[in-house]
């Protein structure tokens, strides 16, 4: 990992940035885009239990529909699964319904609605998780032909990334495809001062000229080399290859410690962008702070694949709007 002159000049001036009053604090975000908006949410930082969303339309500047500090599109309140710690949303849209899927106890929910601005319930009458056989979080929905898949992360002295065909009228995953995706196997992912067990989570995935590519995190979220890399694949279910460039967000890249744990999504203007967290400060982890990074996406013919890196000159520190 390369730390370069324009490195430090970024961090001096994200920390700069970083000082602004209204800054957003979603941990584990996700973005959506519809209809010349882009709408966001994430684990809460300082706000109550469940999810807020927030939107925009330059990713700089956001606010609440209503007007409201918080507009909760789910809480433990509501007909869904859940009552404590709400993790790692994605918003998904399928035949005309917004879905919702999420982590809660430990384990991973799905919820729907009419309206990206819910409230969302529960996709059945039972408030259920997706596998109710272990726990599991950081889930992200796929949909490739006329299947979908869910990949998810399951503990095993340690959290690696899993992935199962989804059930989505249920809201259950098909246990007999279950197969598991990514081990630990570079230095990058446990650093010498990483004292947790083995930790790859926040998948998202993405295809491309009709490759896959998944985006994942490794190392602790609390550790300060907490970072991004993707692996390709020639189908849905792996098997994956990791990209020899990763990390492609790390704190000698971005300039801000733990950086990780988000979501691929295209921008109004056509540009891929990569939304993630960092921590709080240079000695703190809470609450996380919100960033957005363009993509860069190279062809390398001799490959066959697209080389992805980021453009750590202009990433974005996303404000409310008061």
């Amino acid at each position: 990992m390369k730390v370069c002159i324009l490195s430090f000049l970024l961090s001096i001036y994200v920390v700069s940035a970083s000082a602004q009053k209204n800054e957003i604090y979603f941990a584990d975000p996700t973005v959506w885009v519809e209809n010349g908006k882009y709408y966001m949410t994430g684990t809460n930082g300082n706000g109550p239990k469940g999810f807020a969303l927030l939107e925009s339309e330059d990713l700089l500047h956001w606010h609440t529909n209503d007007g409201s500090d918080f507009h909760m599109i789910l809480t433990p309140e509501m007909d869904v699964f859940g009552t404590d710690m709400f993790w790692a949303p994605q918003i998904y849209k399928d035949n005309g319904f917004y879905y919702l899927t999420y982590s809660a106890n430990e384990q991973t929910a799905l919820a729907k609605s009419k309206s990206v601005y819910g409230p969302y319930a529960g996709v059945t009458s039972m408030k259920s998780p997706i596998d109710k056989t272990e726990k599991n979080i950081d889930s992200f929905i796929f949909k490739d032909g006329e299947k979908y898949y869910l990949y998810h992360v399951r503990f095993n002295h340690g959290n690696y990334i899993w992935v199962a065909e989804l059930d989505m009228d249920n809201g259950v995953i098909k246990p007999e495809t279950l197969k598991k995706c990514i081990d630990y196997t570079e230095s990058w992912e446990k650093t010498d001062n990483n004292i947790w067990d083995p930790i790859m989570e926040g998948p998202t995935v993405v295809k491309m000229d009709g490759l896959y590519y998944m985006f994942y995190s490794a190392n602790h979220f609390q550790n300060q080399d907490y970072a991004v890399g993707y692996a390709t694949a020639q189908s849905p279910m792996g098997p994956w290859t990791k990209s020899k460039k990763n990390p492609i967000i790390h704190r000698s890249i971005v300039g801000e410690n733990g950086s990780g744990h988000g979501d691929f999504f295209m921008g109004l203007d056509g540009q891929p962008y990569y939304v993630y967290h960092v921590h709080c400060s240079d000695t703190t982890v809470a609450p996380r702070r919100t960033r957005i990074v363009p993509l860069i996406i190279e062809n390398n013919e001799e490959r066959g694949l697209k080389e992805i890196s980021v453009d750590y000159e202009n990433v974005i520190v996303p404000v409310m709007d008061k």
